[in-house]
């Protein structure tokens, strides 16, 4: 990779901004078709895969799944995980093996259309012209904590999941996990293996099992097509959705709060705010946690399902397997923690999206919930695009198994714009259509 640098009152054909997986994919398709333009990243290539995550951190999706346009996985274990920095060399490999123009440590401030047509960016490195912009940031910028959280006492160290790195970075004693999405459940994990005290306040999130039947389940599913299923026959609002909880830590295994439970850590219900008694206040629970450990074991029973119907009707010679009984139940609902006995606090109750930068396009470009306006990338605004997005069109799309069809479908939709065609976004009077299903 050629470092590339911004240059003030500059044109390109293309502009992308963002120097992940999926502006680097993007990228890949616009050398090939020899399209002049820039990648601007605001920090360096690839870097949240190393920034974002903690010491621990594998890929929850085999490696065989890790293909980029003109670049599959080639490694020595496809149906392992890779560890952090393991992807982030990958990905920062693929940057070189076609020269990606990337201008690094370089933010994009503000996106104005350009009488005549284009947009107008500015940068922290200067101002530019393009013909089309493709916005490849992804959809996770902000880390959100509750708005209580300030509510707790000030020697309680508090950190967003994406900050936290090991349990030798916390201070000695209890740590308590709030949220049990992806990065909750693996960071109590993490915890636990470290022999700490964990508390870990659960939610919605469903789980899925490692592996079913002789094969890992998400290569199940990419081999059922489930990953290439549009987010329109699924409901917009699928797109909100929480992820399936598993790790691919160890060579991958199934993540059972029920089993953290057996084995010490303590659960408790969605987590509601902080009581003003005692010397540091207590936490307070909803009682929700029986209900929701039976909706996880429920959502990994009934992908199970699914996957014996496919097996029968494909006629795939599988091995039978027991299914899952629980091990452990709650006895009763705790729903009240003091907090004098607790050291820390992992929050892991997602992120925002921040799309400011595109204020001026705004009333056009994003939905009254914040949510881009697009029809499989294209916006309302033509020559404006996204790219990287969960559910940008299939489950797929917030993979690597499903950015090589993204970009590839936007990469070819604005060369045959700037052409002269039509621009597919989405029409004006369909744009507040309620979700489907």
């Amino acid at each position: 990779m050629t470092p590339a640098r911004v240059r003030d009152g500059a044109h390109h054909d293309v502009l992308v901004v963002g120097g992940g997986q999926a502006g680097l994919a993007l990228s890949h398709h616009l050398v090939g078709a020899g399209t002049d333009h820039l990648v601007v990243e605001r920090d360096t290539v690839a870097h949240e895969w190393r920034d974002g995550r903690w010491d621990a951190f594998t890929l929850v999706t085999p490696n065989w799944q890790c293909r980029l346009p003109g670049y599959p996985y080639d490694g020595p274990d496809p149906d392992g995980f890779m560890r952090r920095d393991e992807v982030h060399a990958w990905v920062r490999r693929y940057a070189g093996t076609f020269d990606a123009p990337v201008a690094e440590g370089v933010a994009v401030t503000r996106l104005a259309p350009r009488p005549g047509g284009g947009f107008t960016v500015t940068t922290t490195a200067g101002t530019v012209t393009a013909d089309a912009v493709v916005a490849a940031v992804g959809g996770y910028h902000e880390p959100v904590v509750p708005p209580w959280a300030d509510r707790l006492p000030a020697r309680v160290a508090q950190v967003h999941s994406h900050e936290y790195r090991s349990a030798d970075a916390l201070p000695d004693g209890p740590v308590l996990v709030v949220g049990t999405g992806q990065s909750g459940t693996q960071i109590a994990e993490d915890l636990l293996l470290a022999g700490r005290e964990v508390h870990l306040a659960a939610g919605r999130a469903p789980r899925v099992a490692r592996r079913y039947r002789g094969k890992d389940c998400m290569t199940w599913l990419a081999e059922m097509g489930v990953y290439d299923v549009p987010v329109a026959a699924r409901g917009l609002a699928k797109r909100e959705s929480t992820n399936h909880y598993v790790t691919g830590r160890d060579g991958g295994r199934d993540i059972d709060l029920r089993d953290f439970a057996r084995r010490g850590m303590r659960l408790y219900g969605r987590a509601t705010g902080v009581l003003d008694e005692g010397a540091d206040g207590i936490l307070t629970f909803a009682p929700t946690l029986a209900h929701d450990l039976d909706h996880a074991d429920s959502v990994a029973e009934s992908i199970k399902d699914d996957i014996d119907r496919w097996i029968a009707a494909q006629g795939i010679d599988a091995p039978a397997e027991d299914r899952y009984v629980p091990v452990w139940r709650p006895e009763a609902e705790p729903e009240r923690l003091d907090l004098a006995g607790i050291a820390a606090v992992v929050w892991s109750v997602g992120f925002r999206a921040d799309w400011s930068w595109l204020d001026e396009l705004a009333p056009d470009v994003l939905d009254h919930e914040g949510h881009p306006r697009h029809v499989r990338g294209l916006s309302p605004v033509p020559g404006l695009s996204f790219v990287g997005l969960p559910w940008l069109h299939t489950w797929g799309s917030g993979r690597f198994l499903g950015i090589a069809q993204d970009t590839g479908h936007v990469a070819a939709e604005v060369a045959a714009w700037r052409a002269g065609g039509t621009w597919a976004g989405p029409a004006e009077q369909a744009l507040d259509l309620p979700a489907a299903g």
